[in-house]
């Protein structure tokens, strides 16, 4: 593959430490509860505000490597005219991209969702790559009850993120792969460990019959967690199990482990992404891709005044080091002051 070394050139610039990426891709419906939560109107000119406010922050650069952006963002301009992407290449941070088009009902099985947008993908992907994205993202949903996931969802998700990582990395693309095994439900901890484990599984199985190469891709799992109506796990624990997961699914190959927060306050994102890199050396990068957990303190100090974006910028910039400092095993919940909300 020709674009092997460009492929490694994207990885190197990811996973430097102690850096993570900053999710900014949200769905225009998604981004609507976001900013309804403020009373803010979603509009193509406060979408590009916000997405302005966050990728111009001073500072941002010490803490966030890449950051994933959404396709009405990446043809986007800040207030001065700098298209996003440019506008982030400037800062030494690597510009990518959700590619999927959301998800949808399984059929034949009940309860389960599939991700689409594989139909012209390597199409789109050379468009974006003139507007300067380089690494992109992929996301595949697993409901968890008793008896969900069926198997059929996630042989059928698992195909669909495969292929799509060979796509990518034949255009030169850095694609990460991004299985989320969602924290809605009832259901324990140990549920969603074997969950999670047939999951990746299944995914690495699949990358290796497409022939995507593993030193040039990224994972985004979710944390082993228990239902968000269940009893919380303390940090230890989520990370026991989420190590324990990983260790017996994810070849030493793959660079780097980029966690989502998935439905996890701010804190407690750090606090388990901290405790899984106080367990020792791992044979991959342990870091965040948080989107939420990033941007709830900054979004509700900005509430859409544009007098307000210097103290959203401060809010997002602690947010991202105290998870740079978790990549490390170095945070301590004494860390966090006036600029943590």
């Amino acid at each position: 593959m020709d674009s092997i070394a460009e492929l490694q050139r994207t990885i190197a610039a990811l996973v430097q430490a102690p850096k993570g990426l900053l999710a900014a891709d949200e769905s225009i419906p998604t981004i609507a509860k976001r900013f309804a939560s403020i009373g803010l109107e979603s509009t193509e000119a406060t979408r590009r505000a916000w997405r302005d406010v966050l990728l111009s922050a001073d500072g941002l650069a010490e803490s966030v490597s890449g950051v994933i952006l959404h396709e009405e963002t990446l043809g986007q301009q800040s207030a001065d005219g700098t298209p996003f992407p440019q506008l982030l290449e400037r800062r030494g941070i690597v510009p990518g991209l959700k590619v999927d088009a959301g998800k949808g009902p399984l059929a034949n099985a009940p309860g389960d969702e599939i991700t689409e947008g594989l139909d012209g993908l390597a199409k789109r992907l050379r468009r974006y790559r003139e507007q300067g994205a380089r690494f992109t993202k992929w996301r595949a949903v697993y409901n968890v009850s008793p008896t969900l996931p069926s198997a059929l969802a996630i042989d059928a998700n698992a195909h669909a993120l495969a292929r799509y990582a060979a796509i990518c990395q034949n255009e030169g693309f850095v694609p990460i792969v991004e299985p989320e095994v969602l924290i809605d439900g009832e259901h324990s901890i140990e549920r969603c460990n074997e969950v999670s484990e047939q999951v990746l599984h299944a995914v690495f199985d699949a990358l290796h019959r497409q022939r995507a190469v593993l030193e040039c891709l990224l994972l985004k799992p979710s944390m082993v967690l228990p239902g968000k109506s269940a009893r919380k796990a303390p940090p230890e624990e989520v990370a026991k199990h989420t190590i324990a997961v990983l260790r017996r699914t994810v070849p030493a190959a793959v660079p780097g482990i980029f966690f989502l927060s998935g439905g996890q306050t701010p804190e407690e994102a750090t606090a388990n992404l901290d405790a899984m890199n106080r367990l020792g050396p791992q044979p991959w990068v342990l870091s965040f891709s948080y989107a939420r957990a990033l941007q709830e303190p900054a979004l509700s100090a900005w509430r859409g005044d544009a007098a307000n974006a210097q103290a959203a910028q401060r809010a997002l910039v602690h947010r991202a080091r105290m998870n740079a400092l978790a990549r490390e095993g170095r945070y301590e919940a004494a860390m966090e002051g006036a600029n943590a909300r």
